[in-house]
């Protein structure tokens, strides 16, 4: 029997986690600093756990509030009635942990507190030593970030919808071009607020918070990738703990799964689905399945030390997503699950070049070069980040260079990451460029798959960018996100090329034309990840557990603003271009109710790309029962050739009267975005 077959038996072999129920008991705790500083905690405890009973802790480490803001009860509840403590901690300056809010995300401070708390843990009288870290988006990031860090007593990390890429991968440059969204408003909101129930008002309470700098300032002044992008993470290689990844084809963050399958000495185990940037048992696309039963196996193993072969299954299980009709509404993605190693077995890279008449060929073509003039506002259908899916593409198609295939005679099955070469030239100092991959059904509608951006002043280097030369051709390297796929008979491969992705990332500020040259065997071409067929599929997943609420919470609104909706304006008549996002959340507490709200405005002008524009604004109401606390929020960036114009503010209301507002305005130079 092959090493893989041995593998797949035991899989199948393998029990689900043992069902029990222990109860579940919360504990508000606090946890010390060395400089004097107190962080909050909250410990979800078996309800049975006896006096002499030691069991691992379970972290998640956040500064999203575990009071009122985001709390994750039902993951930390359904994990203490399987034997463990869950602890879910705010980090400095946020919530009701104390001291100001670090400078930034994933700040030194953090990680330096999050060493102090992981030691905290290990010495509690009911811990036995063992501690892991899990969390998805924020939560996967430092949860990764601290395996780097070597705590001795941290031994597995559970990271979901995450990435150890921040300048390229993160929300605030994606492909090493600005992005502007929703989280950079209400992170800055955040920082003023205080913690929940009391939300204290005393002076060093709001000098700390409602003074603190918004972190997305810093974050427009480091344009490129260098120490300030680095220096929250170590190399992969220093990974030296077991690593459970889950991901999702429609999330953002997932490219990080490959390389940490490839370059992680300990071991690796991962999940892609179907899924957006959420679990895998609440995803808005299915199909969903649940995780929580095979984090408790896997904690099992690596924590307490119980030999239940969750070791020698695969290192990889994912979802081959068939082709299926554009759409964003919430749907199960049809496919199927398949188990493999990485690289996937079988796997041949297959090169097809971008040819004369928008033709895409298996051989190459005769030279020839096409030319695209740049529409600064052509993208919007292609949505906010790399991820989520789409409607049709056809509107985006045309403001691009697309090259079809002919109709396929067989299906075509896809996994991994895609490469793109491309011979461009631009008449312009900086253009960016877009490479999408897409599937053309037979009644012409077009499903988008995947896609990358690159900017070009970082064809070379992203810690040193340099203009481009007007007129010169220069080779330049994609990597489209990970992606399965399989086009079925008669479909059509289509690879489209454009120079703008607005809004998901800011405009290059000059009128300008590209040229792309095909043809030869070095000319413009994409190399697909092929694989077989089918494979092996692993045991059916378990469905989804129903969700457990906290005793005396709802989320009648919802509990976070994302997706929300959005609205496309073209003037026609003068080129200018709209798009409007708005979201809101609402949630209920003993103590009160909360509700949010977001609005996004992005404009573009596509006569003047360097006069492009967001402005946002947040809002938190605290309805308590003596007050009603509102804290706003306003984000407005505006562009020239040379400057992007910086403005935002905090403001605090008290039953409507104005308790503290703060302002911030800069002129911060634009480094060849």
């Amino acid at each position: 029997m092959s090493a893989v077959a041995t593998a797949l038996w035991l899989l199948l072999s393998v029990p689900a986690a043992q069902a029990l129920d222990r109860g579940v008991r919360t504990v508000k705790t606090s946890i010390p600093m060395p400089d004097g500083v107190v962080l909050a905690a909250t410990l979800y405890m078996p309800a049975d756990l006896g006096r002499e009973e030691r069991v691992p802790a379970l972290l998640e480490y956040l500064p999203y509030r575990k009071d009122d803001d985001s709390p994750d009860y039902s993951t930390h509840a359904y994990f203490a009635r399987h034997g463990y403590v869950g602890v879910r901690v705010d980090i400095r300056g946020f919530g009701n942990s104390g001291g100001a809010p670090p400078t930034r995300e994933y700040s030194a401070q953090e990680q330096e507190d999050g060493e102090q708390v992981i030691a905290w843990l290990a010495r509690q009288s009911w811990c036995n030593g063992s501690v892991a870290m899990f969390g998805i988006s924020w939560g996967g990031f430092n949860s990764i970030q601290m395996a780097m860090r070597h705590p001795p007593a941290l031994k597995t990390i559970i990271a979901i919808a995450a990435t150890e890429a921040l300048f390229t991968e993160d929300v605030h440059y994606m492909d090493g071009i600005m992005h502007v969204d929703e989280f950079e408003i209400s992170m800055d909101l955040d920082q003023g607020r205080s913690g929940a129930p009391d939300f204290p008002l005393d002076e060093d309470t709001l000098a700390k918070r409602m003074d603190s700098v918004p972190w997305s300032l810093d974050y427009f002044r480091h344009q490129r990738n260098g120490p300030y992008w680095r220096a929250p993470v170590r190399p992969l290689e220093d990974i030296t703990i077991p690593c459970f990844l889950i991901g999702g084809f429609q999330d953002g963050y997932r490219n990080s799964i490959l390389r940490m399958l490839e370059r992680v000495p300990a071991p690796v185990h991962a999940w892609l689905g179907p899924w957006n940037h959420d679990h895998p048992n609440t995803s808005m696309y299915g199909p969903r399945v649940e995780w929580r039963d095979q984090a408790v196996r896997w904690f099992d193993h690596w924590l307490k030390g119980v030999d239940n072969g969750v070791e020698r299954e695969p290192r990889l299980i994912f979802y081959e997503q068939h082709s299926h009709p554009p759409g964003a509404q919430a749907q199960d993605i049809p496919g199927e699950w398949r188990a493999d190693t990485w690289p996937p077995q079988g796997l041949q890279r297959q090169t097809w070049f971008l040819a004369p008449n928008r033709q895409l060929t298996r051989a190459p073509a005769a030279s020839a070069t096409d030319r695209l003039w740049y529409v600064p506002s052509a993208g919007p259908e292609v949505g906010f980040w790399w991820g989520e899916l789409l409607g049709d593409q056809r509107p985006a198609d045309a403001y691009a260079l697309v090259y079809d295939s002919e109709p396929l005679s067989e299906a075509v099955t896809m996994f991994g990451r895609a490469r793109v070469r491309l011979l461009a030239a631009a008449d312009a100092p900086l253009a960016d460029w877009f490479v999408r991959l897409e599937d053309v059904a037979e009644d012409g509608r077009v499903t988008a798959i995947t896609g990358a951006g690159l900017n070009g002043a970082q064809r070379r280097s992203l810690e040193q960018p340099e203009p481009l030369v007007p007129g010169r051709e220069y080779p330049l390297d994609l990597e489209l996100y990970v992606s399965s796929w399989v086009w079925p008979r008669g479909h059509r491969i289509r690879v489209a090329v454009s120079n703008a992705q607005w809004p998901m990332l800011w405009p290059t500020p000059y009128a300008m034309t590209t040229r792309l040259r095909l043809g030869g065997p070095e000319g413009s071409a994409i190399e697909l990840p092929i694989i077989p067929a089918h494979r092996r599929a692993p045991p059916p997943f378990a469905a989804p557990e129903p969700a457990e609420q906290a005793p005396g919470v709802s989320t009648p609104g919802g509990d976070y603003a994302w997706p929300g909706s959005w609205k496309l304006e073209r003037d026609e008549l003068k080129g200018r271009t709209t798009v409007s996002w708005h979201g809101s959340s609402s949630m209920v507490f003993p103590w009160g109710s909360f509700e949010h709200r977001e609005q996004l405005i992005y404009r573009v002008d596509d006569a003047h790309p360097d006069a492009a524009a967001v402005e946002g604004e947040a809002e938190s109401v605290e309805h308590l029962k003596d007050r009603t606390l509102t804290y706003r929020g306003t984000l407005a960036i505006t562009s020239d050739a040379g400057t992007f114009h910086y403005a935002a503010t905090r403001t605090l209301l008290r039953d409507g009267g104005v308790l503290r507002t703060r302002t911030w305005k800069e002129d911060i130079p634009r480094d060849l975005q």
